[in-house]
């Protein structure tokens, strides 16, 4: 068999996270009612099913929202008890005063405090049985990487000790050793591609690009052989677009129509239709929350900023079309003087109340009108400036494919990168925003409204 280890992949460790929080959970419950005076949650065969379905949907929901699916947080101890006790916290509220579909909000109070305990506790105690036991090299994906470039080799390994710490590198394989790596150096002299990876329990192969020399080219017969075994083997840019959701740099070349399409969810009318409604609806629901925020931006505007309440400035919108987009202003009056100029963190031309706007992303809200018109989505990339388009697109030729769809209030480049601010930094986000367009679908769009609600939260991208 090809996996001589244990190994769980990213999916099954998040599986089990969701899956074992619930059980935790339902189990400290089930604990209080037998041991402690605890009534709330009362055990009949008649009311339990349903209220454990609404605990585990809760549950599941703002654990996802306070990241306790985020491996790199769940491999945390400090961090996943920050994210146990919010999602404690936020599950225990919403469980408690929705009486229709939970018990009665009891007479005694404590009780209350006793819920709490009952499901934070005990999936806090499993989260810690993670860390110790299942977040363990013995679990992880055991990883040999192929490849004649020295470059491109420490490139990856970069990438996995930054953005997938369950990943573990056994070895690698290249015409010379690297000096300074403390991993298994593989000779390529007559090598036998099965020992290899028998020997140090491998689970996947990553290999460069074919093209790149004939010394990929000479372990073509072996890797069919174990291809044909299901032995799991990826290219460089399908692992690293796997560990950072973003369309590989590679790709972004003269073939690049060979590895990217439009996602399907594009010629979907139900999904487009679904789309536009939830623009609709969710837009109407910003504009009455930007109704009752107004007066109170007013008040803040006037001490802080001191000028006019709103700013509008011309974006660039879907198929090129440009459009006003609508912000509460952050900036100090003619931050520009008549010349475009990139806004960077820290910029010492945002007010102070334009600071707290921008953490906040208060001075977001207002695009809701541009939603409500249409010129917006709430899911897409981000619109930029005419002059800043037709500066990026004579840097990366491929910049104005993101135009293709709506721009959106927020998307997968706002919720995966932090603010860009350069054009390198632009053209990473760029890579995001042709990986959402690429993989679009009502997943993904549920994906970044939650992630986006954990951005706001944690104030990230700022």
């Amino acid at each position: 068999m090809p996996v001589n280890k244990p190994q769980f992949t990213i999916s099954e460790r998040k599986l089990f996270l969701r899956l074992f929080d619930v059980v935790f959970a339902v189990l400290g419950i089930v604990s209080l009612s037998y041991i402690f005076d605890f009534h709330y949650f009362k055990i009949e065969p008649s009311t339990f099913t349903k209220y454990i379905v609404v605990l585990s949907m809760y549950i599941l929901l703002f654990g996802q929202i306070f990241e306790m699916y985020n491996l790199r947080v769940a491999n945390n101890r400090y961090l996943i008890l920050r994210s146990t006790l919010l999602t404690g916290v936020l599950t225990t509220l919403f469980y408690v005063f929705t009486p229709i579909l939970t018990p009665e909000l009891p007479e005694n109070r404590i009780q209350i405090l006793y819920f709490f305990l009952g499901i934070t506790i005990p999936i806090y105690i499993w989260r810690t049985l993670y860390i110790l036991l299942i977040f363990s090299p013995v679990f992880f994906n055991r990883i040999l990487i192929i490849s004649s470039s020295k470059e491109n080799i420490l490139k990856l390994i970069n990438l996995i000790h930054k953005s997938a710490p369950e990943n573990k590198i056994v070895g690698y394989i290249s015409p010379e050793k690297i000096d300074g790596l403390s991993f298994q150096y593989y000779n390529n002299k007559e090598l036998e591609l099965a020992d290899v990876i028998k020997n140090g329990h491998t689970t996947e192969v990553v290999i460069d690009s074919f093209e790149s020399s004939n010394f990929i080219s000479s372990f073509t017969p072996q890797l069919i052989s174990l291809f044909k075994k299901s032995y799991k083997i990826s290219s460089f840019e399908k692992f690293i677009s796997s560990i950072t959701n973003r369309v590989p740099k590679a790709y972004l070349n003269e073939n690049f129509y060979n590895y990217i399409s439009f996602s399907k969810s594009q010629e979907n009318r139900i999904y487009l239709l679904l789309h536009r409604i939830f623009d609709v609806v969710g837009s109407f629901m910003g504009l009455l929350f930007l109704l009752i925020l107004i007066p109170f931006i007013f008040l803040g505007n006037l001490v802080g900023n001191r000028g006019a309440l709103f700013y509008l400035q011309e974006r660039v919108g879907k198929a090129g079309a440009n459009f006003k987009i609508i912000k509460f202003r952050t900036m100090i009056k003619n931050a520009e003087n008549g010349e475009a100029v990139w806004a960077v963190k820290d910029d010492a031309r945002v007010t102070k109340f334009g600071k707290f706007l921008r953490r906040t992303r208060l001075d977001e809200v207002p695009q809701f009108i541009n939603i409500f018109k249409g010129d917006m989505s709430i899911i897409g990339p981000r619109p930029e400036r005419p002059e800043f388009v037709e500066e990026l697109s004579e840097n990366f030729p491929f910049y104005t494919i993101r135009n293709v769809i709506k721009p959106g209030l927020t998307g997968w480049a706002q919720v995966e990168y932090p603010y860009a601010s350069t054009k390198q930094e632009q053209y990473i986000k760029l890579r995001y925003d042709l990986y959402y367009i690429k993989e679009r679908s009502l997943l993904m769009d549920f994906k970044i409204i939650i992630k986006t609600v954990s951005t706001v939260l944690f104030f990230r991208g700022t």
